[in-house]
């Protein structure tokens, strides 16, 4: 599948078979997090991969909307490290995007589960204290996002956006 194809097919999966995901693609799934890239070529982020189910019931409970997590048979965690590098927002989401697009290569389902709040910064400490208490992640770390795993139990349709031509702009921006 090239790469537009997969960003089509993308979709939001909160339903899992109760079957857990093959080792191989897992690791696909992590190398492509890895291997995304990061600003200036540094290491500004780590991935935690989850797989044991006490864990994923715990990170579950890190928003009221991360329940989806309890089906999962596997997660990733990607966290960000600003004394690393300014731009490890930036590199985490890279690296969530390019797992997340890994899966549809693999025929696995993902779900984002987002946990820095760059807008409050109250419910971001709650949420990311929660996570990196249960997977011992050092203080110096952001947690920027969950990625839930597993075979899709469902297939969403597409959700709509909005018209192209209010979105994209040549040259200049046009309103």
């Amino acid at each position: 599948m090239n790469v537009l194809d997969a960003i089509k097919n993308r979709r939001e999966i909160t339903n899992f078979k109760d079957e857990p995901i093959q080792s191989d693609l897992l690791e696909a799934i992590v190398d492509a997090a890895y291997l995304a890239p990061s600003g200036n070529n540094l290491p500004s982020k780590d991935i935690i991969v989850v797989t044991e189910k006490e864990k994923l019931q715990v990170l579950a409970k890190t928003t009221p909307f991360m329940k989806w997590l309890e089906q999962a048979p596997a997660a990733i965690v990607i966290t960000g490290r600003p004394d690393v590098s300014k731009y490890w927002l930036q590199d985490a989401s890279i690296a969530a995007a390019f797992a997340w697009l890994e899966t549809v290569e693999a025929d696995i389902g993902a779900a984002f589960g987002a946990v820095y709040h760059a807008q409050d910064q109250q419910e971001s400490e709650k949420r990311e204290s929660h996570v990196k208490q249960n997977l011992d992640i050092p203080n110096d770390r952001k947690v920027v996002a969950v990625l839930g795993l597993g075979y899709p139990d469902q297939e969403p349709k597409p959700k709509k956006y909005l018209p192209k031509d209010e979105l994209v702009h040549y040259n200049q921006f046009q309103s």
